[in-house]
């Protein structure tokens, strides 16, 4: 599909729009795709913001990580190029068991609902034209590239871009330039974490060399 897509601004609050869309969901099951269909094209933001929502607690749900940060990436990309996204049929269609997914979904909402009352319109140089859609789309498809890293099981590794990936949605959004500029900085401290983790690693690898 190649037709343009827009951000409709609104007056609810995010928190209310993604709790909409949990008790949206039904069945044992549900895929990237039937969320997609749930919001529709003017919704690509609010799904990124959506699919952040499993990581910002320190819960593993297997495959859920690599599911959600390809469909972020895929989704930044369509925002960056200004067109609906394409998404592969093993991303799109994989199924996600509904009952362990909907009560992290939940406690994410729950979370967010305590800083809805400090998003509002300002630094809107950072949230409007489309330099800045596309700019803002890069960053996005950036975190959800550090959300799809093989580290599920180190502390932060899915918390600190899925931080990233809520507060960009988010402040896009709500054209809040201030929480899209704190997503900037998540995306900073997510990418010098990761090299703190690599250094480390191969600090250590040097280490058993030398002692073997």
């Amino acid at each position: 599909m190649t037709m343009a897509i827009g951000f409709k601004d609104t007056d609810r609050k995010t928190s209310e729009l993604l709790e909409d869309i949990i008790h949206s969901i039904k069945g044992e099951h549900i895929t990237l795709r039937d969320l997609l269909a749930m919001m529709g094209e003017s919704g690509l933001l609010l799904l990124c913001a959506f699919l952040s929502l499993p990581f910002l607690f320190p819960v593993s749900i297997p495959g859920v990580s690599t599911v959600f940060g390809a469909g972020i990436v895929l989704i930044s990309a369509a925002i960056t190029l200004n067109r609906l996204p394409w998404l592969p049929q093993k991303v799109a269609d994989r199924r996600l068991e509904s009952g362990k997914l909907r009560p992290v979904l939940e406690r994410g909402v729950k979370f967010l609902r305590r800083f809805d009352r400090f998003f509002k319109p300002r630094l809107t140089g950072l949230t409007a034209g489309v330099m800045m859609n596309r700019v803002n789309g890069l960053v996005l498809m950036g975190a959800g590239i550090l959300l799809m890293a093989p580290l599920g099981l180190i502390p932060f590794s899915n918390t600190l871009p899925g931080v990233a990936i809520l507060l960009l949605a988010a402040g896009i959004s709500q054209r809040d330039g201030l929480v899209v500029l704190g997503g900037y900085v998540m995306v900073v401290l997510t990418i010098v974490y990761f090299a703190g983790l690599a250094l480390l690693a191969y600090s250590a690898g040097q280490s058993f060399n030398v002692f073997g």
